[in-house]
């Protein structure tokens, strides 16, 4: 399939990342179908897509009538069997069985479409397994928010074919981001590097080094624009805990992937940062 092809983009998962990526989908003119098990989870999530447009016209970067436009574009999909589109993108939570079989549904649906995954850490060939067709699957990996983060790592799956890795990058063009095609091995690129940013920071918390405001404050005097708690909270802690522990058992138990026995706590307790009100702040 070439990228003129892709007229329908269907989203699997209405929280934060497939709310931003239907959101960027639509503002670049794709017919949008947006999928949540919870029917109710998909309707908020088009009126969180609403708030946010909004917020981008009280800034002056967007039109009334662009915002219009983005939200005709987008229609929520309440049976999974009717998530046809041209390519799909999931975007659920970073369980490898329920991403196997959330695919074995779409497959059978959407023969001859482009079908991608938005995880962070599960390497693409695991997922794929359960496929017949998998040279037209492969990773497509956002960054929250998906609506203003440029970067978009394109994963290649063993048997991903080079056109479908072409038509994806192309795909991310089109909306204005740039693509990084990465091998497909746990956390790809970006979250394997980027991995110790927390790690090393809650192992300092652990050890009473330092503490959450000091060890913030002091990584945005030296360059970054947010400190390792601060990301944390405004990923989600309960998706940065489940990416770590992903890349811990990934790679055999590695202890430069250790979990945080602090960072469990905080998802044992609910306080999943900014979309719950506290994490290691309060908001």
């Amino acid at each position: 399939m070439k990228v003129e092809n892709i007229k329908t983009v269907g989203v699997a998962g209405a929280g934060t990342m497939g709310q931003g990526i239907a959101q960027a989908c639509a503002l670049s003119g794709f017919d949008v179908l947006i999928f949540d098990v919870d029917a109710d989870a998909a309707k908020k999530g088009i009126a969180s897509i609403d708030a946010s447009l909004q917020k981008s016209i009280d800034k002056g970067k967007l039109s009334d009538e662009a915002k219009a436009n983005a939200l005709s574009r987008i229609k929520v999909c309440e049976n999974l069997d009717r998530l046809k589109a041209d390519l799909v993108i999931e975007a659920v939570v970073e369980r490898l069985d329920v991403k196997r079989e959330l695919f074995r549904v779409i497959e059978t649906n959407n023969a001859g479409s482009i079908l991608t995954t938005n995880t962070s850490s599960i390497p693409v060939t695991q997922i794929a397994a359960g496929l017949r067709e998998r040279s037209r699957f492969a990773g497509l990996h956002f960054f929250n928010p998906a609506t203003v983060m440029k970067l978009v790592e394109v994963i290649q799956g063993v048997e991903t074919t080079s056109e479908t890795i072409e038509t994806l990058t192309a795909f991310a063009a089109k909306l204005g981001k740039t693509a990084v095609v990465a091998k497909d091995s746990p956390g790809f690129i970006v979250n394997r590097v980027a991995r110790h940013y927390y790690v090393e920071a809650l192992k300092m918390l652990e050890e009473n080094n330092s503490d959450v405001t000091t060890i913030d404050k002091l990584m945005r005097a030296s360059g970054f624009k947010m400190g390792p708690f601060e990301l944390m909270d405004l990923i989600g802690m309960d998706v940065n805990f489940s990416v770590t522990s992903s890349m811990f058992h990934a790679f055999h138990h590695d202890p430069k992937f250790r979990p945080s026995r602090v960072q469990q706590q905080k998802v044992d307790a609910g306080h999943f940062g900014v979309k719950s009100g506290k994490g290691f702040y309060n908001y």
